[in-house]
């Protein structure tokens, strides 16, 4: 009962999936939570495959109640939480004029609120352990990308967030992350266009949405895209580090891209490279 517990979010498919069967493997006790527990089944299958076990449980982060339900069950269950892995989060692809403000709080509300919701209920806990929050960020969270204003604006609060409260938290014995993936190799930006693509189709945005979409789709070619677990890699790596840096890219693309907001004081390389995304040809 000595090894430390992690809670990860949003653990059905993806990055969560692949870093909750890692995190298991590297020695933790984790604590993986889904919306839906019926929709665990990937998660379950594959950590027997990796011959470890996951504690799979009901979590919805834009729920108050089942928040601190979550929390509460883990320290009733172990006693102890160590680690928090903030990585539920949902996509969404769209630009202002073609939708609604309550679209984009729906965003906000699961990509950033989830994370503030989580990491205020899991601090006193952490306080106790010494332990720490990590949250999967992403380069939008740097670098604004077209069509993505909503989505990137949710990344762009977790990351002045998290870069707030680092201080604060490490004074109290608590250390604060981030990491940063780029393109990655899932079903996530797949389903993210078939959902929200049909909004833009016949105005006036969709020639520059379809010369996006093309260089998306380039990005994410599995010869291109990092792996989940190459990124769960990273993220384990992070919990596991003993002096941990605040930011982390997952790979080398990541580095380079998030490397041009860091460079560009004046915003006229950043705005250049996206222009291009949305030009044919």
């Amino acid at each position: 009962m000595d090894a430390p517990v992690a809670l990860v979010t949003g653990t059905s498919t993806g990055i969560g999936l692949a870093t909750a069967v890692a995190a298991a493997r590297a020695g933790f006790r984790v604590v993986a939570t889904v919306r839906d527990t019926g929709r665990a089944d990937a998660l379950r299958e594959a950590a027997g495959q990796a011959g470890v076990e996951v504690d799979v449980r009901a979590l919805d982060v834009t729920d108050p109640d089942s928040v601190r339900a979550c929390v509460d069950a883990v320290l009733g269950s172990y006693g102890r939480l160590d680690a928090l892995v903030n990585n539920a989060g949902a996509g969404h692809l769209g630009t202002i004029e073609l939708e609604s403000v309550d679209a984009v709080r729906e965003v906000m509300e699961v990509n950033f609120f989830g994370v503030v919701a989580m990491t205020k209920t899991a601090l006193p806990h952490l306080r106790a352990t010494g332990g720490r929050v990590l949250t999967v960020s992403s380069v939008g969270g740097v670098v604004g990308q077209p069509f993505n204003e909503a989505y990137c604006a949710a990344k762009f609060a977790v990351e002045g967030f998290m870069e707030s409260l680092a201080p604060v938290a490490a004074a109290v014995g608590v250390h604060v992350g981030i990491v940063e993936p780029g393109a990655v190799l899932t079903a996530f930006v797949a389903s993210v266009q078939a959902q929200d693509a049909p909004a833009v189709a016949g105005t006036a945005y969709e020639p520059a949405f379809t010369a996006y979409r093309a260089r998306t789709q380039s990005a994410f070619d599995p010869a291109a895209a990092q792996s989940a677990e190459g990124v769960a890699a990273v993220i384990v790596d992070a919990l596991s580090d003993p002096q941990p840096p605040f930011r982390t890219q997952s790979s080398e693309s990541a580095a380079r891209f998030v490397g041009t907001k860091l460079l560009d004081l004046d915003g006229s390389r950043v705005l250049g490279a996206t222009s291009a995304w949305v030009t044919a040809g």
